[in-house]
């Protein structure tokens, strides 16, 4: 943990050891075969530990939507179409998405109206996107390219525990 101060006050900014949260997560995967189960756990370990934020979870493609799947936090929209809002973008496009602004964003859909800034990394297994993991902060452009990088990292870990149980990842959960 880094400190730096401003006036009277010092402001404490957190940095997340993305190595060792992909190494807690390879342990719970270890331990686990069932898919469902695992993707909760990961879920919940990356809602944890990774600071300010307000929402985090999966959602699963079924055909040309996104489905809901485990997650933390309030309750979220159920479905959304590829293509749309940030995660739909994510989806389509088979690549990590980092809004400061979700306001700003053309086509923003706003599950929780706190929301002010979001991470979305598509999972991709084949060359094909089979989930998303979305991250939401109430604060403006809360994430940093070492969030970025660290949570596509850590999500490349989850994929291949998915995949080494060699089951098809179209309807994983």
């Amino acid at each position: 943990m880094s400190a730096t101060s401003r006036r009277f006050c010092q402001v404490e900014i957190m940095t997340v050891d993305y190595k060792m949260l992909g190494k807690q997560f390879a342990a719970l995967a270890d331990a686990d075969e069932n898919r469902l189960a695992m993707s909760a756990n990961f879920v919940a370990l990356l809602y944890a530990e990774i600071p300010d934020i307000n929402w985090l979870g999966l959602y699963i493609l079924r055909g040309d939507k996104l489905v809901l799947g485990p997650f933390q936090g309030l309750p979220a929209c159920t479905t959304i179409p590829v293509g749309q809002g940030v995660c739909g973008t994510s989806a389509e496009k088979g690549e990590t998405l980092r809004i400061d602004d979700v306001h700003d964003f053309d086509g923003h859909i706003a599950c929780d109206p706190a929301s002010k800034s979001e991470l979305v990394v598509p999972l991709i297994s084949d060359g094909r996107v089979f989930a998303v993991l979305d991250i939401d902060s109430p604060y403006g452009a809360r994430f940093t390219e070492h969030d970025q990088v660290g949570t596509e990292e850590v999500s490349r870990i989850f994929v291949a525990a998915l995949e080494a149980q060699q089951q098809p990842l179209d309807e994983f959960i």
